[in-house]
């Protein structure tokens, strides 16, 4: 398994496509895309990879972001990853991931989006309190694991879309 970015071209339309919509200006898009930090544990004994913003966001309570990451992440057959939210936020401002659990398929590297891993949150506050999340803090982790297949498996079919395209 390895961690890649995309590349500029697809941040950047993915930028515009997913933060248009919620008010937030990048001020410098390039310079974003340059420090976006690929996924690292934080000690030995981690089995999540810390996933870090790449600009600098608040959510209100009860409010949603899709985060385009600028990651891609490259699996053999069999491995998946999963993506939660950091503990941290969970407990403070429990948040969120709209999906309940994130998962990203081997195939989806390939995909017309380049793979490109989308974190879409929420703060799920009960307190009113605005969560605040810096450029290049960890917002959610992700953890490979491997899986197996039934015996009588057949399936042929062949990603060509992105999120969401493997929908039957």
């Amino acid at each position: 398994m390895k961690f890649f970015k995309v590349s500029f071209t697809q941040f950047e339309k993915d930028i515009e496509e997913r933060l248009e919509k919620s008010g937030i200006a990048i001020p410098d898009l390039r310079q974003s895309y340059e420090d976006i930090k690929l996924p690292i544990r934080a000690t030995k004994g981690s089995a999540g990879y810390d996933f870090f913003a790449p600009f600098d966001f608040s959510l209100a309570q009860g409010q949603s972001i899709c985060v385009p990451t600028g990651i891609r992440a490259k699996m053999e057959n069999n491995i998946v990853l999963l993506l939660a939210p950091r503990s941290s936020l969970g407990f403070k401002y429990r948040m969120q991931l709209d999906n309940t659990i994130g998962v990203i398929d081997a195939d989806y590297f390939g995909a017309k989006n380049e793979g490109h891993i989308m974190i879409k949150i929420t703060n799920d506050s009960k307190d009113g309190s605005l969560m605040k999340v810096e450029k290049g803090k960890a917002f959610a982790q992700g953890i490979f694991l491997k899986y197996e297949i039934t015996e009588d498996d057949v399936c042929e079919k062949v990603r060509t879309g992105g999120e969401g395209s493997s929908d039957s």
